[in-house]
């Protein structure tokens, strides 16, 4: 899974205000709608945390995040696109400095799995019992650990992530998670 996304802009969407350094920064990734008039795919739309309630995405939002922003430093090239991946996206989301939500840890964890499978990420052992399990993974060429809340993989965590999924890999355009069958949750709809 490769999208191409512009990098963290410099101003919100919402407001055209410039951030500062150590704003709060709200990214999404949206979908956008067939027939909007722009190219369909993902487009990252980067909103200031107190104008986020304004935000009107043109489509279903895949994920967000919510980040410290920081001024790209002399040399940097702000024009410079980004090659998002499932592994980017999980490092994006898995820092520790990105807020969590329910929903984007329902896409670390399938991230997660995708990423172990191409042995991106090595389960290193779990932490906690119960709800509270996080499962700890290392990333093979950067070293680095990460914690994700431990999933169940049972229909039921399928369906709570089908729509995520469908608008992240294109799939899927009509009804909630809801109208799906259970054979669809058991993994056709899930990125390989």
């Amino acid at each position: 899974m490769e999208l191409s996304l512009q990098s963290l802009s410099s101003r919100c969407q919402v407001s055209g205000r410039e951030f500062a350094d150590g704003d709060r920064v709200v990214s999404f990734l949206v979908r956008n709608a067939p027939g909007s008039g722009d190219a369909e795919g993902i487009l990252r739309h980067d909103v200031a945390a107190e104008e986020q309630g304004k935000f009107e995405p043109a489509g279903p939002v895949v994920c967000r995040w919510v980040q410290i922003f920081k001024p790209r430093k002399a040399g940097e090239n702000p024009e410079r696109n980004l090659k998002l991946t499932a592994e980017s996206l999980f490092l994006a989301l898995s820092d520790p400095a990105t807020e969590r939500t329910v929903e984007n840890e329902r896409l670390l964890q399938v991230l997660a799995m995708m990423l172990e499978r191409k042995r991106v990420l090595r389960p290193k052992g779990r932490t906690g019992g119960g709800a509270g399990a996080k499962q700890i993974y290392e990333h093979a060429k950067l070293k680095s650990l990460h914690e994700v809340t431990a999933a169940e993989l049972s229909p039921e965590f399928f369906l709570s992530i089908q729509e995520q999924l469908a608008a992240l890999v294109g799939g899927g355009g009509g009804g909630g998670a809801a109208a799906k069958t259970k054979g669809e949750a058991g993994g056709e709809n899930v990125p390989a």
